[in-house]
């Protein structure tokens, strides 16, 4: 893009993507008097996903809004917690966040999530036809136009990602009440419902049972239930719905 430039001006927490602009947060772009400024700002590489309030000298303008020469823009980051009108408040996930996918399920929040890579435009068409905010990190995906909704997830460790998607978006927590390999939800069962599913040792030690209602899996409190209780509660004192 060649042309007059505008004076664009980044929120810190939108400086990862605008390497460019550090450390002041401000760059010098070129307009062409027809692209709109979302697409300015996606072309400096950050994903509209990420981009609250938009201002041009003090007011504030839609994503639409065609710079003109010496304008001097304001780009803000998302507000949190973050509301996605129009439909519940459900996730998509690409492959590289499965244990982010799992806990988000071990908290009984919706989480379809794709363990093979299907591509870019399978991941979007997804995310548009079931009404699903897609979570990623990969910037291009981002940026597709038919998504319904994205977020780009900052860490890469699922220690620090599980709480700012809890923190961005404040979903519903209800623990327990999904499968945490397919997002089916849970119901009772009786010994005898899951009795195929289980070893002698586990046979004889527990006697109360869930199973999910999608897939069949059976869930008991086993060897691993101390440490997924620990992140159940760490959620819930953080962004259950007393907070």
């Amino acid at each position: 893009m060649n042309g007059p430039e505008i004076h664009v001006e980044f929120a810190p927490e939108l400086l990862l993507f605008v390497p460019q602009a550090r450390p002041a947060g401000t760059l010098k772009a070129a307009t062409d008097g027809v692209s709109s400024l979302g697409h300015v700002i996606e072309s400096l590489g950050v994903p509209l996903t990420e981009v609250g309030a938009l201002f041009v000298d003090g007011r504030e303008v839609p994503v639409g809004h065609v710079p003109a020469a010496g304008e001097s823009v304001t780009v803000r980051a998302v507000a949190h917690p973050q509301r996605v009108p129009g439909a519940p408040l459900r996730f998509l996930l690409d492959v590289h966040l499965g244990t982010l996918a799992r806990r988000l399920r071990l908290l009984g929040v919706d989480t379809a999530y794709e363990a093979t890579d299907i591509g870019d435009p399978a991941l979007a068409a997804r995310s548009a036809a079931e009404k699903r905010v897609m979570l990623s990190r990969d910037r291009g995906l981002l940026r597709r136009r038919e998504l319904w909704a994205g977020a780009f997830v900052y860490s890469t460790r699922p220690e620090e990602q599980l709480p700012y998607v809890l923190g961005r978006f404040r979903p519903e927590l209800r623990p327990w009440t999904r499968c945490t390999a397919c997002n089916g939800l849970l119901r009772g069962a009786t010994k005898e419902q899951v009795a195929d599913q289980l070893k002698g040792g586990t046979h004889r030690t527990y006697d109360v049972f869930a199973q999910c209602t999608e897939c069949g899996r059976a869930y008991w409190k086993g060897a691993h239930h101390e440490q997924l209780e620990a992140i159940v509660e760490r959620a819930l004192a953080g962004f259950g719905e007393d907070r």
